[in-house]
């Protein structure tokens, strides 16, 4: 868990996406996550974290349902949301949260 204590606490804001596999809205989050990610470039980090590879650390985080998106800034939670949201939604949450 300390190499993802290194990567939520960084000058730019980190998404992270706890998604299972089996998860059918986690596939249709990915390419809306990629879409975020084209569009804001390096102004944010997005990491997929699979809950059932790393149960650990979604019961830290109280991860109870896929996908849950939670985003860091300076390795603290300013905001988290369960589901699926869409791209401009994503982008308005990271640039006022970021």
């Amino acid at each position: 868990m300390s190499k993802f204590s290194e990567l939520i606490n960084q000058d730019t804001p980190v998404l992270v996406d706890f998604f299972a596999e089996w998860c059918g809205p986690c596939k249709m989050l990915a390419p809306i996550l990629k879409q975020v990610k084209d569009s804001l470039g390096d102004g944010i980090s997005i990491i997929k974290i699979d809950v059932d590879k790393n149960q650990a650390l979604a019961a830290k985080y109280q991860v109870r349902g896929v996908p849950t998106m939670i985003l860091f800034k300076d390795g603290k939670q300013v905001w988290r949301q369960s589901g699926v949201l869409q791209k401009d939604e994503i982008i308005k949450v990271i640039q006022t949260n970021g």
